[in-house]
């Protein structure tokens, strides 16, 4: 079967490794990828949804798996189910859940889902009113998308009216910002595998957002994850019944049946789990962590999405651990430079590419997250040794990189 993978960066690379094991797979591209993934796979250059359905179509593409939201936002997996290519990625009305904050907590709301309190600011006119509604810190949220760095924890009503009105002007595509209750507990994230009507689940991974050790500076689109995260298996079926169960059921109700690969963001609290975010496709950098330990088939996930029969679907996992870290640019999250070399000798852990591409001796930076190495061990610390073992060997000495990726205590 041959496999079309959109998106551009280690998620994608992270995907097309997983389908390289597929003894359904056969042929693979990638669309665009990045000059880092072209070493092991096609990558395309298909310019809009139109040139992604005519070359669909001209090479008998079976299976498009969308990695990033913004193209699922934008309606392509739409497009593309509407002229009978199977698609493995939700409708454009159901990644509303993740597109539109105000969208999800609404279904939270009248579904009776776990969350935390919340109240949307749609105007600079409304901000002290619903700041002062709230104890500190408080959590802002933009609206929209905005590649995992929309979202700030504020400590004071002065910062926090500052930073909503800041987010407003940005916009992040969106319209307004969430204001939301701060959860005390500790963050997980699980991945919900649905044909619109069945679902199941997979290990649960620990994404690490903050820029520095020690969970402080600001948020990023992540700067590292493991996987399993075995504190959290006591929650698992509380998480299905109470969270993922209602969640698609919802979607249905409304219209919109979610198929697809569902990521659930949540706080473990003293009160038990709760939703912190939905997104709509797989999270970066978890897929690095996750895809490495799955032992299924991933076009076997894929058609039983496609053809609703989740309820058929055994998902197997390698007993081990997997650490993923980000190696990423000098100044991410905010402004960075590129073009700095980065020399990559022989590893044992893999190198996934983000944001790289050839220089003449070296690769050159082109992004802000732009490496995830990834190692894997019978014991998560015989993972954690193995990964950053290898990227002392990495020549990239400007990167940012946290070193306590898998050292969280998670415990109330």
């Amino acid at each position: 079967m041959k496999v079309l993978i959109l998106g551009s960066g280690a998620r994608e690379h992270a995907i097309a490794d997983a389908f390289s094991r597929s003894q359904k797979t056969d042929t693979m591209y990638v669309c665009p990828g990045n000059e880092g993934i072209a070493q092991e796979y096609k990558c395309l250059d298909l310019p809009d949804r139109q040139a992604i359905l005519d070359f669909c179509q001209k090479e008998h593409i079976d299976m498009v798996f969308i990695g990033p939201e913004q193209p699922i936002a934008d309606g392509v997996s739409d497009f593309l189910k509407d002229a009978a290519i199977p698609v493995f990625a939700p409708s454009q009305a159901a990644a509303r859940l993740e597109s539109s904050k105000a969208f999800a907590k609404d279904i939270m709301n009248r579904y009776h889902i776990p969350t935390a309190r919340h109240q949307m600011i749609n105007n600079s006119s409304e901000i002290h009113e619903v700041i002062s509604g709230f104890s500190m810190p408080v959590v802002l949220k933009a609206d929209g998308l905005a590649a995992g760095k929309g979202v700030v924890i504020t400590h004071n009503p002065q910062e926090a009216e500052d930073v909503c009105r800041e987010l407003l002007n940005q916009q992040f595509g969106s319209t307004g910002v969430l204001a939301e209750e701060y959860l005390e507990g500790w963050e997980v994230s699980l991945f919900a595998i649905s044909d619109g009507r069945n679902f199941c689940t997979t290990q649960f991974a620990q994404d690490h957002k903050q820029l520095f050790d020690g969970d402080v500076g600001p948020n990023t689109g992540g700067m590292g994850a493991y996987c399993p995260v075995l504190e959290a298996e006591p929650y698992r079926q509380e998480i299905e019944d109470k969270i993922i169960g209602p969640v698609l059921e919802a979607m249905q109700a409304e219209g919109c049946p979610y198929a697809g690969v569902l990521y659930v963001g949540l706080m473990i609290t003293k009160n038990g789990p709760k939703v912190i975010e939905f997104n709509c496709r797989l999270g970066d950098p978890e897929t690095e962590a996750v895809l490495p330990l799955l032992k299924t088939d991933i076009m076997d996930i894929c058609l039983a999405v496609t053809q609703i029969r989740v309820n058929e679907l055994v998902l197997e996992w390698d007993s081990g651990s997997a650490v993923a870290v980000v190696l990423a640019a000098p100044g991410y999250p905010g402004n960075y430079p590129k073009n700095l070399p980065i020399k990559i000798p022989q590893l044992e852990a893999k190198v996934y590419f983000a944001g790289v591409k050839r220089g003449e001796s070296a690769w050159l930076s082109s992004g802000g997250r732009v490496l995830c190495v990834v190692a894997q061990a019978d014991e998560l610390e015989s993972a954690r040794s193995a990964v950053y073992r290898d990227i002392e060997k990495i020549d990239f000495p400007q990167a940012q990189c946290r070193r306590d990726i898998g050292r969280r205590t998670n415990q109330l």
